[in-house]
């Protein structure tokens, strides 16, 4: 598969779970959460096949490698705002999470100011991944929750410190990764 194909089953699916992240602002606003949580649910689906399906088939794209990250910060981004809004989460931690991606992308963009490629500098490490794991099974399970009025006892609470926690850890190996990279553009 060329590195530059657009239309690939992976990226029609990441193109898919940008498209969903309007409608579940929309459902959510609209307190149509069945909706709302339903097409959560999809997008997250898509997050996880998308990759699983690029890497089987051998359908990894220039494309793809920048509109998968996208998605999956619109999306998280999009649903911890609305979730704090309704007071579902706390503030503090839907600000946590909103920063460190703001932090991460700011990181992102001076790096590649300076001239470091940090498309192929910067790979997903395995506490981002469990992050974002572990923020699609929160933001499912407050929907739920709030949604059926399933409770889950001190659950939610374990997953809220669980997921903070691997927000601050990957947030810190970036940020970590981003200065290495600085010093050695700036040795270079």
């Amino acid at each position: 598969m060329p590195r530059d194909a657009i239309w690939t089953v992976p990226n029609i699916l990441t193109i898919v779970r940008i498209l969903l992240t309007p409608l579940f602002v929309v459902a959510y606003v609209g307190e149509n959460f069945n909706l709302a949580w339903v097409l959560f649910l999809v997008a997250g689906l898509t997050d996880a096949f998308d990759g699983f399906l690029a890497r089987v088939w051998d359908q990894r794209t220039q494309l793809g490698a920048v509109l998968d990250p996208l998605a999956d910060k619109a999306l998280l981004v999009t649903s911890f705002i609305c979730l704090a809004a309704k007071g579902w989460i706390p503030f503090w931690f839907a600000v946590l999470v909103v920063s460190r991606d703001v932090i991460i992308v700011g990181g992102l963009a001076v790096l590649s100011f300076l001239g470091v490629d940090v498309k192929n500098r910067i790979r997903p490490i395995w506490i981002s991944k469990f992050n974002t794991a572990a923020q699609i099974v929160l933001v499912v399970s407050v929907m739920i929750h709030r949604t059926f009025g399933i409770s889950y006892g001190y659950l939610l609470g374990t997953l809220v410190a669980v997921t903070a926690l691997s927000t601050i850890l990957s947030g810190i190996a970036y940020v970590r990764r981003g200065f290495e990279l600085f010093s050695e553009q700036a040795e270079g």
